[in-house]
């Protein structure tokens, strides 16, 4: 799958959508990529699980961990077209990533981290320590989309299928903020308008 190709797919099914966010990162943003509207059709999620697991062929990957609750989805279709396990973490009671459920990493482990949108790059960090505190070795990290304008630097190899450039903006500098409009928190059950 080409660039062109992904992106027509996400308009397709309705994936890109504009408002005013808050994204995961606590940045704001005018455009939101919801990759769940795309992997929410097996066929897709597959394809872009092989394409982007296609980049990472050369790596003798053994697991794939990604961030719940977006990375799990596109992380499980890249274990797949690797042949490796796929896991994830999610947040504990105290608020941090953590691997449960009796996931557990080998020692020296070659893992993935597999996450479905870089804006800052938190998450996959954050993974990536739990990898390495899990004993396992984070060897590289992937994303179905880059938003972050080329601003994320890794110390490991690290590839999205596309780059897409959106502007965010920190909180307190957000222009929609600014003229009052309504902020949604995707992948929340609320809405909530902004101060």
């Amino acid at each position: 799958m080409d660039a062109s190709e992904i992106r027509q797919l996400l308009e397709k099914v309705g994936a890109v959508r504009h408002g005013h966010f808050e994204l995961s990162s606590g940045r704001h943003s005018a455009t939101y990529v919801q990759c769940a509207l795309v992997l929410q059709h097996p066929e897709l999620a597959e394809r872009l699980g092989q394409a982007l697991a296609e980049k990472f062929k050369d790596l003798r990957i053994e697991c794939v961990v990604s961030p719940a609750l977006g990375g799990i989805l596109v992380g499980h279709e890249v274990g797949r077209a690797l042949g490796a396990r796929a896991i994830f973490v999610e947040r504990d009671s105290s608020g941090q990533m953590a691997l449960r459920r009796g996931f557990s990493l080998r020692n020296g482990e070659r893992v993935l981290v597999v996450e479905d949108v870089w804006t800052t790059g938190g998450s996959t960090r954050e993974t990536m320590g739990v990898v390495e505190q899990g004993g396992g070795r984070a060897v590289a990290a992937a994303a179905l989309i880059d938003r972050s304008n080329g601003k994320i630097e890794w110390e490991v190899p690290a590839k999205a299928l596309i780059e897409i450039s959106i502007p965010s903006h920190e909180a307190f500098d957000c222009p929609l903020c600014r003229r009052g409009e309504p902020i949604t928190k995707p992948g929340s059950h609320f809405a909530r308008l902004s101060a």
